[in-house]
């Protein structure tokens, strides 16, 4: 695939601002920390495939084109940069075993060539839940399935290019929910563009399950940037985000924000994803990864808050009742939630 080159006018070239090359800005953890870095100073270079068709997606960012499966594209976009979010991830699962590591190893290469820091999201996927109550960010990583086989291997050659002097910063965080939070299970949740008259428990009661505001993962993405030099060359960090103590919690903030006893609770049709695994290869992606609603999985985030001395965290209504708006599911300006019970419908 062949791809535009990059321009920069002058008045760019004479920008002294600190330059950060974001591959996936229009995705939601990357334009989220894109939008965090810019208004802390940095200059933002976004690259796409088609960086003319996203006009609205960052007006203030240097729009490049570039495909990140091409090293010569990364290697030009990230010309000058100090810093590189890396937040390319093929969306629903799709082809996971031929793009992340091709990816990852353009991002090592334009970071070798510019001593950029390497900045990218985390996963769970490279725990077994049953390794311990709580996961702190040096847990043995035994993944069982393969997507978390793919993610122990990217995160395994950061390691050894930090081993050779590249700064490298890892956060990983529970499912995303937020504006922009794009092909998340929060939009199994709820149908996005429609008022809220439902909501779909994917996990089976009682089992706790860990989300991430994503705001609150940028904000704590753009502090940890902020303390570049105080960071070891190959920094991890684990939030705790919003953490769901008995799968229910979510659901019903939601309800009450969405109207009380109008709306109800219903089981993820798990049952419906086996049948069609056989043929519909985004139902065996998604049935590979049901473990995380069967099973407990919580991060530890004492690392992270001994070093920020806090953990950025917006109040639980507040982000959901942000995130149903984004979504369109409820009104602009809407009022206080409405105590109600949580009503299950199988």
């Amino acid at each position: 695939m062949t791809s535009e080159r990059n321009t920069h006018d002058d008045s760019q070239a004479k920008d002294d601002r600190p330059l950060a090359l974001v591959l996936g800005a229009t995705g939601g953890i990357g334009g989220a920390l894109a939008a965090k870095l810019l208004g802390r100073g940095y200059r933002i270079r976004a690259m796409h495939r088609r960086p003319g068709a996203q006009p609205n997606a960052g007006p203030h960012f240097e729009w490049v084109g570039g495909d990140a499966m091409l090293r010569q594209d990364v290697l030009r976009a990230a010309d000058g940069a100090t810093v590189i979010v890396h937040a390319v991830n093929p969306p629903l699962y799709k082809d996971w075993d031929k793009l992340v590591l091709p990816m990852i190893d353009n991002t090592i290469a334009a970071a070798r060539a510019t001593g950029a820091l390497i900045v990218m999201p985390g996963t769970v996927y490279n725990f077994d839940p049953d390794v311990a109550p709580l996961i702190g960010e040096a847990a043995p990583q035994k993944p069982i399935s393969r997507k978390g086989a793919i993610r122990v291997a990217l995160e395994r050659r950061l390691e050894q290019v930090a081993g050779a002097g590249v700064g490298v910063l890892i956060v990983r965080a529970g499912d995303y929910f937020g504006p922009g939070a794009g092909n998340s299970w929060f939009q199994q949740m709820v149908k996005p563009g429609r008022p809220v008259r439902s909501v779909t428990l994917p996990g089976a009661r009682g089992v706790g399950h860990q989300w991430a505001y994503l705001p609150d993962v940028a904000e704590t993405m753009a502090r940890l940037i902020a303390r570049r030099a105080d960071l070891p060359v190959f920094a991890r960090f684990h939030m705790d985000g919003v953490f769901d103590r008995d799968g229910t919690e979510i659901a019903g903030v939601i309800t009450r924000i969405a109207g009380g006893g109008k709306v109800t609770v219903r089981r993820f049709p798990w049952f419906l994803i086996r049948l069609g695994a056989p043929f519909v290869g985004l139902f065996r992606e998604l049935l590979e990864m049901r473990y995380l609603w069967q099973r407990q999985l919580r991060m530890d985030n004492r690392h992270l808050v001994a070093f920020l001395g806090e953990e950025p965290h917006t109040p639980l209504e507040e982000a959901l009742r942000t995130t149903l708006q984004a979504n369109g599911c409820l009104p602009a300006g809407s009022g206080k939630v409405q105590p109600t019970g949580l009503k299950l419908v199988a």
